[in-house]
């Protein structure tokens, strides 16, 4: 399970107890994120590089592969250029890489890490990120939100939306593994009309769209996802 930008490994909370009743989960921080420390400079390839390197040094030949926002980026990457390594992809709030304005928000975005730490940051995504229902009627998720962003090392942040900034779209041609794109109705980084277009472009994957819900998908619905990941591994392919 691989975080997005400003995510860690507990993006992931609510999904790990349900799916580690039928698998085994595993769900790393990426180099600069959470308490991965940084080593140096960082990239989409860096990351898929890191992945591959995860799987070698546990002796997996093959994961049901789960990505969150740049972690969806990083996923594509993997199903296309290793594909005996990916069984499945579910991709939530899922894009195909950043469009030009993005790219320069984050680079500003890295600026502003630098000058002045993440608490602007932090601030500023629980207001853009989030769905209304999730701001007003669960403040328990913004609050949520809002501390794995401050977390973040500031410099790991920044480094990492310079990565995103620089993304490329993988081959979606390349992508023959079963895929499933969940997002959320407000979610303004995988809005529902891109997210349909990213699924017609990668062969027999579907798209599910859940009402009321921003960027932060897993930790904004989390039985919803929960439930959309087990029918698509269950009842739709039958995974084991």
């Amino acid at each position: 399970m691989v975080h997005g930008l400003g995510g860690t490994a507990n993006t992931w909370h609510a999904q790990r107890s349900v799916l580690a009743q039928s698998f085994r989960v595993i769900c790393p921080d990426l180099e600069g994120s959470g308490r991965s420390p940084l080593d140096g400079t960082l990239s989409i390839a860096s990351f898929v590089a890191d992945m591959v390197g995860v799987l070698d040094a546990l002796g997996i030949a093959s994961v049901h592969a789960v990505g969150h926002s740049m972690g969806t980026i990083i996923c594509q990457h993997l199903a296309a250029a290793h594909a005996s390594r990916i069984r499945s992809l579910a991709l939530l709030g899922p894009l195909a890489e950043p469009p030009p304005a993005a790219r320069t928000a984050l680079a500003e975005r890295a600026q502003l890490a630098r000058s002045e730490g993440m608490v602007p940051i932090a601030d500023a995504l629980v207001q853009a990120s989030l769905s209304v229902e999730s701001r007003v009627a669960n403040p328990a998720v913004a609050a949520f939100v809002r501390e794995i962003l401050m977390r973040q090392p500031a410099e790991g942040y920044a480094r990492t939306c310079e990565a995103l900034a620089a993304a490329t779209a993988a081959r979606s041609d390349a992508i023959r593994c079963p895929t499933v794109l969940i997002t959320g109705d407000e979610d303004r980084v995988g809005p529902p009309r891109a997210t349909a277009r990213l699924s017609r472009a990668i062969a027999g994957s579907r798209a599910v769209i859940l009402p009321a819900t921003g960027h932060w998908t897993p930790i904004e619905r989390p039985a919803e996802v929960n439930r959309a990941l087990l029918d698509f591994y269950f009842t739709a392919h039958g995974f084991e």
